[in-house]
């Protein structure tokens, strides 16, 4: 927000969007106008901005340039559209670049932890060839792809997680709470306690002893594990190769994986991406560091001459239907054509993969449940049932 005066000395005031100060003076001075009071619009903080916030931007961006609304203006109306701070002041900063001349691809790889190389590359490659509205409705569509792959893992993630967390709750509150009770009352018996009723309140006394210890060392462990697994790269190999391993979780992620590989080497190859350049995104892109390695190989291999689909061959991560019609793709001249083909297949295939795997969990996790907490309440039950028939 800016106060000055005009040629005959008024009071004018009002609010521009700009990058600096010395901008919005230039720019009024040329208007006749002397600045005597800047003031930076201060905007509250707002959410974090999550990723389903930039493929909706994405969409909204497209959408409009489609239909013609130029490039700032279309700017001009997602931020304002939006419910989040956050994003309304990223999305205006963006626009503040591209008034001053900076290109799109430039202005978003100044926000690298909201656009990626992959992103950035793409918008590049439209701006370059004047097919950024195309280019920006495919980017538009792998972002909701993506969204929609990881939701179903995560979904499928999230139901044996919350039961398992509240199981361990339920186990822990009787192991502090109600067991001791218990162990008041059989101190009165004089008798035998049977043997699972002996073990429930061994296990009961070690946990009120050093409950802070398991509570701490299950917290710290997985505090400790998150942090190694986001900085060390043996930790992520590890861990990634473990997940692929699983066995009832390793094949969807490995389907889920192999989907977002192929769909975003489609989406780089279609929009003229030269294929080593796309193989530089595409590895990160699968958010599994064992295909991130494999991917350099295969970059390496194509480089040198070698088919994508010998060097996809020699890295011993991708099943025989994704390297033949990769192989179809290269012969016919369709790669970008039969690498999507393929990647609609593995997403279908992770739909089904997780709806039999959430089938499947339910009565798994039912019965471990049941014989976990239903064995400590018949342990601690024995006794009664044993002074009833004394009785």
């Amino acid at each position: 927000m800016w106060e000055g005066r005009d040629r005959v000395g008024k009071t004018v005031r009002g609010e521009v969007r700009t990058r600096s100060q010395a901008l919005l003076k230039s720019s009024l001075r040329r208007q006749g106008i002397v600045v005597t009071k800047v003031k930076k619009r201060s905007y509250p903080r707002g959410r974090r901005i999550q990723e389903k916030d930039i493929a909706m931007f994405t969409r909204q961006l497209a959408t409009m340039m489609k239909a013609g609304v130029p490039l700032l203006q279309a700017f001009d109306i997602v931020a304002r559209g939006s419910s989040n701070a956050a994003v309304s002041k990223l999305f205006t900063d963006i626009r503040g670049d591209v008034e001053t001349g900076t290109s799109l691809a430039q202005a978003f790889r100044k926000y690298p932890l909201y656009f990626d190389s992959l992103f950035c590359n793409l918008v590049n490659a439209g701006e370059q060839a004047g097919i950024l509205d195309d280019l920006l409705d495919r980017l538009a569509s792998y972002k909701e792809k993506m969204l929609a792959i990881k939701g179903k893992i995560k979904s499928a993630l999230f139901y044996p997680t919350a039961v398992l967390a509240v199981a361990f709750i339920v186990v822990a509150v009787i192991m502090l709470f109600v067991v001791p009770a218990f162990k008041e009352v059989f101190s009165n018996f004089g008798a035998d306690l049977p043997a699972p009723t002996l073990m429930v309140i061994a296990a009961s006394d070690f946990f009120v002893e050093y409950w802070y210890l398991i509570f701490g060392g299950i917290g710290g462990s997985l505090y400790f594990l998150m942090q190694a697994w986001k900085r060390s790269t043996k930790v992520q190999m590890f861990m990634d190769r473990l997940l692929l391993k699983l066995p009832i979780f390793g094949p969807v992620v490995e389907k889920a994986t192999i989907a977002r590989w192929l769909r975003t080497l489609s989406t780089m190859f279609a929009a003229g991406v030269p294929l080593v350049e796309a193989l530089d995104s595409v590895g990160g892109a699968a958010g599994n560091h064992v295909y991130l390695v494999a991917t350099k190989k295969v970059q390496q291999e194509v480089s040198t001459g070698t088919s994508l689909t010998v060097a996809m061959q020699n890295s011993q991560v991708f099943p025989n239907m994704v390297l033949q019609m990769a192989s179809i793709g290269e012969e016919s001249g369709s790669l970008d054509s039969m690498l999507s083909k393929a990647a609609d297949i593995f997403e279908r295939e992770v739909d089904e993969a997780v709806e039999s795997l959430s089938s499947l969990l339910e009565p798994m996790i039912m019965v471990v449940l049941g014989v976990v907490i239903g064995g400590l309440v018949v342990a601690m039950y024995l006794p009664i049932f044993k002074l009833g028939q004394v009785v």
